[in-house]
């Protein structure tokens, strides 16, 4: 049973930046910290004071219309060393005011230069802000302050170099007017004419071993320098600079596991209070649950076979392919899965189904809680995998304030095109991308002390119940193992209240503004 509470209640609400290009051209492990947007860390480092509304139907409408502007995705060694991370720390952080993204800081150069980074599994390169003629220099909050981005140059770095025409790197040669001049590369993306383009450049990207933060690791990378900037990139989503984390030779953990400075693998958890961690190297643990990737496509990708869907306890034989993407806040799934999970999830329910006449909502199986209520519970929704582990869904729900009371939905989205496991779905997990192996890996996890605690705030229980209610106690399970029976604990009217109030205070955008 899953249990919900106000340290819980930050949603891994991280919108598309799934970004994948239209075009583009004995192992540590390193880490740092991802976060989200509101958590403390982050208010701390924006000087965030007040917040909008968070909860209201126009913020999940815009979550998923950023979803859908920015997720254009391309379709068509030895373990003796520790792993690593980036030098300022292996947390992350999810920032709904930029684009819902997860986030790191990185430094990057000689003297080095820190830049907030948004994380994307659903593209490759990693690029800054650079020279640039169009980009933004900074964010202005509501309260008149400035936020300065750091703006990467060749010129100023002493370990910066350009990249040739002749480099195997280079991809775009054909737009080289000789083998010597420098790299130029373009990365479109299918939304609204978002893009970045510049020129390939090498430099040092700091890191250190993620357990003794004493022993910085300097790794010669290549990425963007990006000196023109479109679209999205203009008006909140990856602001300063973009960290690609797909399977090309061009993305960092492919170019670390080449230069032999972590394992081909990489992790990163997902805590439900919107800070996380990414670990370079990490490999993941002997019972975490795993299943291997789809290697068929031209473009690879962190692409898994979902072979049946469980809601409260009914099971719905099928065989789909779904992208597990850290740039997408909401799951995306086409029909037959859509119709199954949603159906199945409406069958279960209790509560009365929200009607309404506008689309005010941007999820279609929304429920409504009376304003005295005291309960409510909520099919639990299990994944089976190919091979046979079971991906237990922490969190498939979104509570929303509305005028009339607060509803409650199923936080997945009608795709019409590829099938997304988004951030909602991983809440709760750490999760591991072996490129080794290749297979994705997962284990249950709060995000803090991953390798000494197995505590989690919300837990997959060892056994599946027909109904999870919104606020029971739980423990650690490894998340990997469950059948289909038990019964469901309720939520108290105070854990509900609880749950809500926190939605309000934490998901609503905050209104910076670009600094072009």
């Amino acid at each position: 049973m899953s249990e919900f509470s106000c340290y819980s209640c930050v949603l891994l609400l991280v919108v598309v930046l799934g970004l994948s290009a239209g075009s583009c051209f004995g192992f540590g492990t390193f880490g740092f910290d991802i976060h989200h947007r509101y958590s403390e860390s982050v208010k701390g480092i924006l000087d965030v004071d007040e917040l909008p509304v968070k909860g209201s139907p126009e913020y999940y409408s815009a979550m998923v219309h950023r979803d859908k502007i920015i997720k254009g995705r391309r379709l068509a060694m030895a373990n003796d060393q520790t792993p690593v991370t980036f030098l300022d720390g292996n947390e992350t952080y999810q920032l709904g005011s930029l684009g819902f993204l997860y986030y790191a800081n990185v430094s990057v150069g000689t003297p080095a230069l820190s830049f907030l980074v948004a994380l994307d599994t659903g593209s490759d390169l990693f690029w800054l802000p650079c020279d640039c003629s169009s980009c933004v220099h900074g964010l202005r909050t509501s309260d008149g302050q400035e936020i300065d981005f750091n703006i990467y140059s060749p010129n100023t770095s002493s370990t910066s170099s350009n990249v040739p025409c002749s480099s195997v790197m280079c991809e775009q040669q054909r737009r080289c007017s000789s083998s010597q001049s420098n790299c130029p590369y373009q990365v479109q993306y299918l939304s609204n004419g978002t893009s970045t383009t510049g020129i390939l450049v090498e430099d040092v990207l700091h890191l250190t071993i993620n357990d003794d933060k004493t022993k910085p690791v300097e790794a010669n990378i290549t990425f963007g320098c990006g000196q023109v900037q479109t679209g999205s990139f203009l008006n909140g989503a990856a602001p300063n600079g973009l960290f690609g984390l797909g399977m090309d030779n061009i993305s960092v953990p492919s170019i670390l596991a080449k230069e032999k400075l972590a394992s081909d693998s990489f992790s990163m958890c997902f805590g439900l209070d919107g800070v996380g961690r990414i670990t370079f190297g990490d490999g993941g643990s002997s019972d975490q649950g795993e299943t291997p990737f789809n290697l068929g496509q031209s473009h690879p990708t962190y692409n898994v076979s979902i072979i049946q869907i469980n809601v409260g306890g009914n099971a719905g034989d099928l065989d789909f392919y779904a992208i597990f993407d850290s740039g997408t806040s909401f799951t995306y799934l086409n029909d037959p899965a859509y119709t199954l999970i949603s159906e199945s999830f409406n069958t279960a329910a209790i509560e009365k189904r929200y009607t309404s006449n506008s689309s005010d909502i941007p999820f279609e199986y929304c429920y409504e809680l009376s304003a005295n209520q005291t309960s409510f519970k909520y099919p639990v929704v299990n994944l089976t995998m190919k091979g046979g582990d079971q991906f237990f869904v922490n969190d498939p729900i979104i509570v929303i304030s509305m005028k009339g009371g607060d509803v409650y939905c199923l936080g997945v989205v009608k795709s019409d095109s590829v099938n997304i496991i988004g951030q909602n779905f991983m809440t709760g997990y750490r999760i591991v991308f072996d490129r080794e192996k290749m297979v994705l890996g997962w284990k249950a996890s709060n995000c803090y002390g991953i390798e000494a605690s197995n505590t989690l705030p919300v837990n997959p229980p060892t056994a599946i119940p027909p109904a999870t209610a919104v606020n029971p106690e739980a423990t650690a399970g490894n998340g990997n193992k469950s059948d289909n029976s038990g019964t469901s604990p309720t939520m108290t009217n105070q854990s509900l209240r609880i749950k809500t109030l926190c939605y309000a205070l934490t998901i609503a955008l905050i209104p910076f503004f670009a600094l072009i």
